[in-house]
């Protein structure tokens, strides 16, 4: 269920915030096939990231009246809302400001120092004015500038006529708060009151995210659904769960510590400046159609060189996207995905 990327390593956020909290996508809205796995009760969920496309025909304005009056999405909006709720004063920060709320909301966590401070001067203070406390933290605002990736170029100044809108996504979080269910989002008036949790939050917060996705058209996979859970690492060192024999662990132990390599790569892959990369590329193309020219071919054999090599890069894109769209299907549908399906192969 996943489109966009997400700009910066929530994990690296979670752990800079001083928690014990990791991130895990998740491929599935099927409540059934979350709990079968042995990780749900490893490592219960204790919140709900949902990143979506942004647009004004689903997301701007309300309805109903007085107490009954949400937003379009679902739910009822709760003025007397007695947990933290931040809301968003600045653009680009949705990510951190959604885990923010997230984590304020989760009973007896050990954070940092840094979120610590911010949490007990926001005692008792409105939303718009915990979200100005949040962006005036110089704490807060260094560790999420950390984390952003290097801005290779910068085009200000240039007076550059403007081009088609880029695409906007924004994050909000479900979390239980005593026995109800909220929705937490940064660009509401107030936080949304999704209802009495009945047996499990998770399954009924899912329903909800699937009503939200249902209001898009059929087919649209601009979705990205992250769970905020305890590390799973130092459990699987520690005491056995009695339901989890020592192989159970043991694999379970393995697949985290991949997880773990896999988030370590894409997070030096995010954070660095691959802008030399690409000039050195360039170049080098360059060099060999000029090489090729002066030996005596036709500027034809020059241009196609070129175009070969593009086309060649555009083929194998169309098959990466056209592998994560049937993934991305099979993990709607709780099918399974076959270990030798890879974007890469």
């Amino acid at each position: 269920m996943l489109i966009p990327r997400v700009q910066h390593d929530p994990r690296e956020l979670l752990r800079l915030l001083g928690t014990p909290l990791v991130m895990d996508e998740l491929y599935t809205l099927d409540f059934a096939a979350l709990a079968s796995d042995p990780l749900y009760s490893i490592s219960p969920i204790s919140a709900l990231v949902f990143l979506f496309k942004w647009t004004a025909d689903r997301e701007a304005g309300d309805i109903g009246e007085g107490a009954s009056r949400g937003p379009r999405t679902g739910g009822v909006y709760d003025p007397d809302f007695a947990g933290f709720y931040a809301k968003q004063v600045v653009q680009n920060a949705c990510a951190t400001l959604a885990i923010v709320n997230a984590l304020g909301n989760i009973p007896d966590l050990p954070v940092g120092k840094e979120l610590g401070d911010v949490f007990s001067f926001g005692v008792g203070m409105d939303p718009l004015s915990l979200g100005e406390v949040l962006t005036s933290s110089a704490d807060l605002r260094r560790i999420h500038n950390s984390l952003s990736p290097p801005a290779a170029l910068s085009l200000d100044g240039l007076n550059l006529p403007k081009g088609e809108a880029e695409d906007a996504y924004h994050f909000v979080v479900y979390v239980p708060i005593g026995d109800t269910l909220y929705e937490l989002d940064g660009l509401k008036r107030y936080a949304v009151n999704h209802g009495k949790i009945g047996q499990v939050w998770v399954e009924q917060a899912l329903g909800v995210i699937q009503s939200r996705i249902e209001l898009y058209p059929a087919g649209s996979v601009e979705f990205n659904l992250q769970a905020i859970r305890p590390d799973a690492l130092p459990i699987l060192s520690s005491s056995l769960p009695p339901h989890i024999t020592v192989a159970e662990a043991q694999e379970l132990r393995h697949e985290e510590e991949t997880k773990r390599r896999r988030w370590e790569f894409e997070n030096a892959l995010r954070r660095h400046n691959h802008l030399g990369l690409a000039i050195g590329l360039l170049q080098t193309l360059a060099k060999v159609s000029v090489t090729t020219s002066a030996s005596g071919n036709t500027g034809e054999s020059t241009a196609s060189l070129w175009e070969t090599t593009v086309n060649d890069a555009r083929e194998k894109m169309k098959v990466r996207l056209e592998k994560r769209r049937d993934m991305l299907a099979m993990a709607g549908k709780g099918q399974p995905i076959p270990d030798d399906m890879d974007l890469d192969s």
